[in-house]
This record gives C-alpha cells, structure tokens and sequence, in this order.
C-alpha cells in the first residue's frame, strides 16, 4: 500500500510538471560597441563567426575568463566581457517618455565663459560668452545643439556642456586663458601601426585628435593642432610649433601595436621628466576610469616630441590596433567619447591644482 501511495505522489508531481510549466529566467548580456567579434571559442585565436552591435542582447550561458559564452544564432558563440554589460530588465515605472526639447521653455548656463555661436558646430563663430546663471529661451533643438535667445544674445549652444555637472573638473573655468595643443600622431606617408584588419594609426589618431579639439573648444580653451590634416609632419616640427606657441599642454596621441601578442590590450601614458608625471598621471586615471580599460600605468619615455617639449606634455597609447576585438571597439564614436571625456577630465583636474 506504502508502495502505490509513493507512485502516485510521484505521478501527480509529474503531472503538475508538465500541467503547470514554469519559466527559467536566464541571464542576458548587452553590447557597448559596434562591430564586436563574436568568436567560435573564449579567445582570438578561435574563428570569428559573427558579430554584433551596441544595443544587441543575448542569452548569457557561461563565463571563462574575460569571455562570456552566448548564445548566438541557434549555436555557442564567445565574446569578450570588454564590450559587454549586464542587460537590466526595464521596469513600467522607470520608463521615461521622451519629450522634445522644443517644450523647454527655459534653460539655465551651468559655466562661466560658454560660448554661443553663430551656427550649430565648432566652426561656427562665437557671437558672445554666457556666464553661469544666465537664462535662455530654448527656441530650436539641432541634434547636439540648442538654439538659444534671450534679451542680449542669441545662438547656439552646445548640449554637451549643458549636460555636464558643474561640479565636474571639466568646468569650462578651468579651460579659460588656456592654449593646448593636440598632436594627433603619425599622417601622411608615415601611417603608423597597422591594425589586425588594417586600421591605420595614423587615422584613428586623427579622429580621436579632433574630437577632443571640438569638447576642449566647447570648454574655453584656445586649441592648436600639430597636424589639422591628414599630411607628414616631422617629430621636430611639432615640438617646436608647439614651443613657440607657449603653451599650457601638450597632448600627443597614438595607439599601439603588438602583432606577436594580439591579446595584449590597455592604455598608458608616458613622461619625460618632473612636473609632466603630475599631468601624465591626471590623465592616466581619468582614461582607464572612463573607459574601464586595463590599466597599463603612466611610465617615463625618451620620445622626442616629449623630451624637446618646454610645455608640461604627456603622451598617450590609447589602445592596442593589434587586438582584433579592441581595435573593432577603437574606432567607435561611443568609444572615442570615452576616451576624450578621460582626457578631458585629466587635463581639468591638472588645471585646477596647479
């Protein structure tokens, strides 16, 4: 009797089983980068069998390592926990509705000395400067610009600094009166590393340069480029530009390239001697907390355009081209604002405490 009332337990738990079907929730990953190689097996060894953008989520099956195991078009798939975060499940009540910024009816300016152009881009002229507290009617909205008016001035004004705390070491105050200048390494004949799929050194340098010249810009800050195009500029010929225009910084920025070890990955910065480790270091910090990256460290270096510098000067090898996955990411404009913010916010904080 003990025996048939155990078989029927257990048959009434399966037919529940199969009656009442419950669902398992499975973990689920989100792409931060456009492009990123999703591989055969956790390394870049392994055959790339596809990829995917920013945005797209998929069912996380297993972590190894730096690589994460999803599951991708029907089969495994591998992808670097580099490009990826811990997809959240919207909730009703966290839901925003986007408004238009054309219903704002007013706005406040967060800094002293923000410029009002004359047109929705850096190349636009400045009509006037704002100071922190100034009021504006929003009367237009130009993808990263607000048209403003009020009594005495009317323009363009950049969302990128209305958006910034001014609390935030980016406070264009710090930028005011100062002259920077970029050097975006390598161009022309000279192309520089060559990446894994064959992105030049010389270009993505180029468009991290003039990123970071249009947020400075924005800020106050007075900017010079060593190369404003894609040409050959000697070593020489840059340090001395930069020399005799007497100024506050000196940025000069590459990326790097280890064929032999395509996972090797990271950013550092380099200086050559005394007050530069103090700007090398700003920055240092403010990349790899920006971008996560791992964190190659700030380290002196004999480089020319650095030990012939008279301006405090700093050095940075924003990434490695030789890394498949990184390089993918490098050139990405999510990615690249991370990388200018980082140095951005390093140069704030040099300013601000010397």
């Amino acid at each position: 009797m003990r025996i048939e009332r155990k078989w029927l337990t257990l048959f009434s738990l399966a037919v529940m089983w199969f009656a009442f079907p419950f669902t398992i929730f499975a973990d689920e990953i989100e792409l931060t980068g456009d492009s990123v190689n999703i591989r055969s097996g956790p390394g870049t060894n392994f055959d790339v069998i596809g990829s995917g953008n920013s945005g797209d989520t998929y069912e996380l099956l297993e972590e190894q390592g730096d690589w994460m195991r999803i599951q991708f078009n029907e089969e495994d798939g591998w992808v670097t926990s580099s490009f990826t975060k811990m997809a959240e499940e919207e909730k009703e009540d966290e839901k925003v509705t986007e408004t238009s910024t054309s219903s704002v009816e007013t706005m406040t300016i967060p800094f002293d000395n923000t410029h009002i152009r004359s047109a929705p881009s850096t190349e636009g002229e400045i009509v006037g400067f704002a100071e922190k507290g100034d009021t504006f009617k929003v009367i237009g909205d130009q993808e990263d610009w607000l048209e403003v008016s009020n009594d005495d001035l009317s323009g363009f004004v950049s969302k990128r600094i209305i958006k910034k705390s001014p609390s935030s070491s980016t406070s264009s105050s710090v930028f005011k009166n100062k002259t920077i200048v970029i050097d975006a390494g390598h161009g022309g004949r000279d192309v520089g590393a060559i990446g894994s799929a064959e992105v030049l050194e010389k270009d993505v340098t180029f468009l991290t340069a003039q990123e970071l010249a249009s947020e400075l810009t924005m800020l106050g800050a007075e900017v010079l480029k060593t190369r404003p195009e894609d040409e050959y500029i000697s070593l020489s010929s840059r340090v001395s530009y930069a020399n005799t225009m007497e100024t506050d910084a000196f940025i000069s920025i590459h990326y790097n390239s280890i064929p032999e070890h395509p996972d090797v990955t990271g950013i550092g910065t380099y200086f050559y001697k005394g007050k530069n480790e103090v700007l090398a270091s700003y920055i240092q910090s403010e990349l790899v907390k920006e971008t996560e990256a791992t964190d190659r460290g700030v380290t002196h270096g004999n480089f020319l355009v650095l030990r012939q510098s008279l301006q405090p000067s700093a050095l940075l090898e924003l990434g490695f081209l030789s890394n498949p996955d990184k390089e993918s990411l490098l050139g990405t404009v999510a990615y690249q604002k991370k990388l200018v913010s980082g140095i951005v916010n390093g140069l704030g904080k040099y300013f601000a405490n010397e």
